[in-house]
């Protein structure tokens, strides 16, 4: 089972967001399990498990885990082929985000849309590499950091750019024959805080609320 794998095909985006199916991937993405396994789990017949399973597995979300006899009966073992999934703004080609369309450093949505494209990007040469069993060399940093004025911020980001900035000048080498093109994404936002665990019942664990908005 991967950790982690993106959904490209239309129709398998459809199929994963459908609220039944997505509970039985989650059931399946913690072990495998037969459709009268999961029948008891979900509250569903049997026979309409088995139908959902069959458009999961017609769509690479889930795949035959093994086999057991029940009695008379052969039950297939089903699990989910990643224990995550991303769906990419190519199942929604022809109104995915364009970052190249406007570029402004400072807003949100430009952000957003360089991160759908990493996504797109991302998931493309996953998909490429493992078709052709091969490694795929990628790097990611993941911090965070609390500025104590909008000033240190400012100070960060400059400081930021100017280092990014001298990195590429330093390494770039637009002319060197067999060297291969990468794209660099640095991206600096609000951290989105979990709620805490109060027991109420209108808030679920882990859930996560709006970052607070400041004019810093």
């Amino acid at each position: 089972m991967l950790d982690v794998t993106v959904i490209e095909d239309p129709e398998a985006a459809a199929v994963s967001l459908d609220p039944i199916r997505a509970g039985l991937l989650a059931e399946l993405a913690a072990g495998p399990a037969s459709a009268a396994m999961l029948a008891g789990r979900v509250g569903l017949p049997r026979q309409k498990v088995n139908y959902h399973l069959k458009a999961l597995e017609r769509h690479g979300l889930v795949e035959l885990a093994g086999e057991r006899r029940k009695g008379n009966v052969t039950e297939r073992l089903m699990r989910a082929t990643a224990a995550s999934y991303v769906i990419s703004p190519l199942a929604l080609a022809s109104v995915q985000p364009d970052p190249d369309r406007f570029r402004d450093q400072m807003s949100a949505r430009w952000l957003l849309a360089l991160g759908a494209r990493l996504v797109r990007d991302v998931g493309s040469l996953i998909t490429g590499a493992a078709k052709a069993r091969k490694g795929l060399a990628t790097y990611a940093l993941d911090g965070e950091v609390r500025f104590a004025s909008a000033a240190d911020r400012a100070a960060f980001i400059q400081e930021l750019t100017a280092g990014v900035s001298g990195l590429i000048r330093k390494y770039d080498a637009p002319d060197a024959e067999g060297g291969r093109d990468h794209r660099i994404v640095v991206a600096v936002h609000p951290t989105v805080k979990a709620e805490p665990e109060t027991g109420s019942p209108n808030r679920g664990p882990g859930r996560t609320r709006a970052p607070e908005l400041d004019s810093q």
